[in-house]
């Protein structure tokens, strides 16, 4: 028997296989969870679909009213859903409960949106009014750093808008999402919300199926464009939130205490496993030395553990083959660069490495050049503005960026150079429910959050009426 069952059609079933899920603090299994074949990928998709109709003509208060009551519901098992999700993810407990308090927040705000009918014309010829209509099956796929979070991000604007659902999370983290499906199932009509988990096995089938009208991906760009091109046949609507390198360009005249503390912050949240995360930092030639060296203090302090263990900082990374690639990542820094702080895999279970500062690294050094998602932070040196500029925009990834100056102007004259759909200034992964998300590049395409991110759960249809 499971311990989290896939929800189909309201109703919490078993898989016809399972599937063990990893603690990635001990390597070692922690709970099994059910596991859906094609046939159960299919009764989900027909159980959405079946649903459809009835959800898009519910009133969006009432679908308002049950988005808000899954906020409270999440709510009052927060500290189970925490915990769970400190098991499967590995992110310290204290990150897990911010990540519920995101979701809430991201929820609520979902449910403040609207898409009112817009009269273009109005007059003795005609008239002619814009309408937001449903698509009717949405899929989400969803990556492993955010299990609830991102899960959210795809459920709460989808059947706010009169669409239903089937959402298939990791499969390195799946015991979060059913547990939402536990939740889900109390509080919304049976087929509006199907999650369903897999072995990295039912992506391409999800995403071809001719009932589906729309997938709503986040995850790495690899994994986007073959969705892409498995959607091409049935013209699916695909927006992507794919993977970044997000440059930090660090002005010369920043306090670098301060600063550096800002920096390692937002570079190693989530143990780095997060696609907004600072991925290089280039830091002005006058203030190098003193900010590598900061970042190495920063380093060498933090608490890594495993996320349950009061204090932990930094937990280990998510899954193995993930530890595996960061490993890899290591010996390309120890090559070309030098590595000034960490380094090193701890010698104990799960899959744990030290934050890694590496400095005298340049464009076109693999560490550089790709993402890492994982705890390692290049510092690159730079003296003239438009140059690096120049290199930070040479990446194929374009979704964040900052710049980080005492003199705010400037800063803000450099980040509307950067090619990225977030530039922030003297801040980084500064988001919300109410500010859009797009990629440049390779990092996406369409947008998610706030108003426009939630049009993109619609159809636009135009009433056009001849007058005599």
């Amino acid at each position: 028997m499971s311990e989290y069952k896939l929800l189909i059609n309201g109703e919490l079933v078993e898989g016809d296989t399972s599937l063990d899920i990893i603690n990635p603090a001990t390597g070692e299994a922690f709970t099994t969870v059910a596991r859906a074949s094609v046939a159960q990928a299919d009764e989900a998709i027909a159980a959405a679909k079946a649903a459809a109709p009835l959800w898009a003509a519910t009133s969006l208060e009432d679908r308002r009213k049950a988005v808000l009551a899954l906020a409270d519901a999440i709510a009052a098992r927060s500290d189970e859903i925490a915990r769970v999700m400190t098991a499967e993810q590995g992110k310290p407990l204290a990150e897990a409960q911010g990540e519920l308090a995101w979701t809430d927040g991201y929820l609520r705000h979902y449910c403040t949106l609207d898409l009112p009918d817009r009269v273009i014309q109005d007059d003795e010829n005609g008239f002619i009014e814009v309408r937001h209509m449903p698509l009717g099956v949405v899929v989400g796929i969803i990556a492993w750093n955010f299990p609830l979070l991102v899960a959210c991000w795809k459920i709460g604007p989808a059947v706010l808008a009169g669409n239903t659902i089937v959402l298939k999370p990791a499969p390195t983290t799946p015991a979060t999402a059913l547990l939402l499906g536990e939740i889900c199932k109390d509080i919304f009509p049976a087929g509006v919300i199907n999650i369903i988990a897999d072995d990295n096995d039912l992506g391409p089938h999800l995403t071809a199926h001719p009932d589906v009208a729309k997938v709503g991906f986040t995850g790495s760009t690899t994994t986007g464009k073959r969705i892409m091109a498995n959607g091409a046949d049935t013209l699916k609507r695909v927006p992507l939130e794919l993977g970044g390198n997000a440059p930090a360009i660090i002005l010369d005249d920043v306090d670098v205490k301060e600063t550096a503390q800002a920096i390692f912050n937002n570079a190693f949240l989530n143990n780095g496993q997060v696609c907004l995360a600072i991925k290089r930092a280039y830091v002005h030639d006058d203030i190098y030395e003193a900010m590598c060296s900061e970042l190495a203090m920063l380093a060498e302090a933090a608490i890594v553990d495993d996320g349950s263990k009061q204090g932990t900082q930094i937990g280990p990374i998510q899954n193995k083959a993930q530890f595996e690639k960061v490993k890899g990542f290591l010996e390309t820094a120890r090559r070309d660069g030098k590595i000034i702080a960490g380094g090193t895999v701890m010698e104990r279970g799960g899959y744990f490495v030290r934050p890694t500062i590496v400095r005298d690294v340049t464009d076109g050094d693999q560490i550089v050049d790709e993402e890492q998602f994982g705890p390692i932070l290049p510092v690159i040196r730079f003296a003239d503005v438009d140059d690096v500029i120049r290199r930070a925009n040479a990446s194929e990834m374009g979704l964040g960026g900052s710049v980080w100056s005492k003199d705010v102007a400037r800063a803000t004259a450099i980040a509307g150079r950067i090619e990225s759909g977030q530039v922030w200034v003297n801040q980084h992964i500064a988001i919300g429910p109410h500010i859009p998300m797009a990629g440049f590049k390779a990092s996406g395409l369409g947008v998610e959050q706030s108003v426009e991110g939630f049009a993109e759960y619609t159809q636009v249809q135009v009433i056009n009426i001849a007058r005599p």
